[in-house]
């Protein structure tokens, strides 16, 4: 597995792999009309474009496929962790959270923070992470549930 810094020719790809894995694995969690609303089946590339501006935003690739991405925002928001749905359980995910956890300590931050899917949950809680509440948000006019998470982590001296 290789994990890289993203780069412009990357949004296409990374928009695919988002809508094609709600639609496909976390359809489990949530009902059709949530889907729809959080991953339009035509992505809107402006909108990706500023999506991942800001964050330190990292690309795992796995047997030269776009496998996952993950971003970091400077306040320790870890937005966007997704794998693609024919590399779920291979240890994208995982690779992807160490490193930024990796780039979180490097840059002094103490506290990590997202807002998780039902069914991202657990692999946040198997990361160390906490709930601090569930939530109900709307997006689209449609309300989902998730959770607020949090972990502390120890920075070098």
């Amino acid at each position: 597995m290789v994990i890289r810094r993203h780069n412009e020719a990357d949004l296409r790809s990374l928009a695919e792999l988002f809508t094609e894995t709600v639609w496909r694995v976390n359809i489990r969690d949530y009902s059709l009309e949530q889907i729809a609303a959080w991953a339009p089946q035509s992505p809107d590339l402006d909108w990706w474009r500023k999506r991942v501006a800001g964050l330190s935003f990292w690309i795992a690739e796995l047997d030269g496929c776009l496998a996952g991405f993950c971003g970091l925002g400077p306040d320790g928001h870890l937005d966007l962790l997704y794998t693609d749905y024919r590399f779920q359980r291979r240890g994208v995910a995982r690779s992807l959270y160490q490193q930024v956890e990796a780039d979180a300590r490097t840059a002094g931050i103490r506290r990590l923070f997202t807002e998780a899917s039902i069914t991202a949950r657990p692999f946040f809680e198997a990361m160390g992470f906490r709930v601090l509440r569930e939530q109900h948000v709307e997006l689209r006019g449609v309300t989902f549930r998730n959770y607020a998470m949090e972990k502390s982590i120890e920075c070098p001296a």
